[in-house]
This record gives structure tokens, C-alpha cells and sequence, in this order.
């Protein structure tokens, strides 16, 4: 889980190459470097004072779920007791078809991310897996019909380029 981490000033160029990579990790340096108007060397440079400094934590692939045959999806809010979020989150952590979850604060105390090939798996996971967490008391869910990225993997302000 995110801890409390220690803040990097971004600037316009930082925010671009973050933009870019988000929208392809695979890009070449040379490619990056001409997208965002800088010299290869500097984006070398860069892209590794981002990694070091952990504001890039990984390269990674994004996962057409409906595909790749996961396409029930749900959040499933937990109700948990007080002193068993770190057992709770452990038991998410090696639970299948769990895609993400978060500590909240509100009526609910964990929302999960729940990904599954179908509505029967689905209900396996949280009548058998999740109800059977230790410490969940209760568990309340909303199918996902649709979805869509947000803004976040664009990380320049709107109306800049």
C-alpha cells in the first residue's frame, strides 16, 4: 500500500514525458525525446531521475479485461473491524481475480476491484472468498456495466501540450 512518500516537483517537461509514457511505455528514447522537444541524453536523464525517485514505479501493460476473458466486473465495498485492515489487506493481497483495492474513510472501510470471467465466478468471490476474509463484516456490491480512463493518465493540466 502507498505510503507517505516524499513529494517531486514536476515540471512541464516531466509532465509530458509522464504523458507520453502513460500513453505508450514501450516508446523508444529517441522517439520520447522528439515527442516532448528535448535531446536524447536528456531524456535519459529524465526518465531515470523519475524512476529513482519513484514518481515511475514500473513499466507496465494495460489489460483489455473483456479480452482477455475477465469481463465481469465489480466494486465490492468492505465493512471491516477496527483493528484488522493489514490481515484484511494481506487476504486481498493472494485472493484471484482481485484487480485493486483501497483503505477508505466514509461509510464503507475497503473498496475492491473485482475482476472475473463471469457473473457465477463473481458470486464465488465474494460469497466464499471475500465474506470468508477474516475480519470483514459485511460486504455490499456494484456491478460495472462499463468504464473508461480519466484524466489522470494525461498528467499535463488541461490545455497544456
Amino acid at each position: 500500500m502507498a505510503e507517505g512518500s516524499d513529494r517531486v516537483e514536476l515540471d512541464d517537461v516531466d509532465r509530458r514525458i509522464l504523458r507520453e509514457l502513460s500513453s505508450d511505455g514501450r516508446l523508444s528514447m529517441r522517439v520520447l525525446a522528439d515527442r516532448v522537444h528535448i535531446s536524447r541524453a536528456h531524456a535519459y536523464t529524465r526518465v531515470e531521475r523519475l524512476r529513482s525517485t519513484g514518481v515511475i514505479e514500473s513499466f507496465t501493460v494495460r489489460v483489455d479485461h473483456a479480452a482477455s476473458g475477465l469481463g465481469t466486473s465489480a466494486f465490492i465495498a468492505l465493512s471491516i473491524r477496527q483493528d484488522s485492515w493489514r490481515a484484511v489487506a494481506n487476504g486481498l493481497k493472494s485472493m484471484p481475480f482481485v484487480d485493486h483495492f483501497s483503505l477508505l474513510g466514509g461509510d464503507f472501510d475497503v473498496l475492491v476491484l473485482v475482476r472475473t470471467p463471469d457473473n457465477e465466478t463473481l458470486r464465488h468471490v465474494v460469497l466464499e472468498g471475500l465474506q470468508s476474509v477474516d475480519g470483514v463484516r459485511s460486504t455490499r456490491t456494484w456491478l460495472i456495466f462499463d468504464e473508461a480512463r480519466g484524466g489522470l493518465d494525461s498528467p499535463l493540466p488541461p490545455g497544456e501540450n
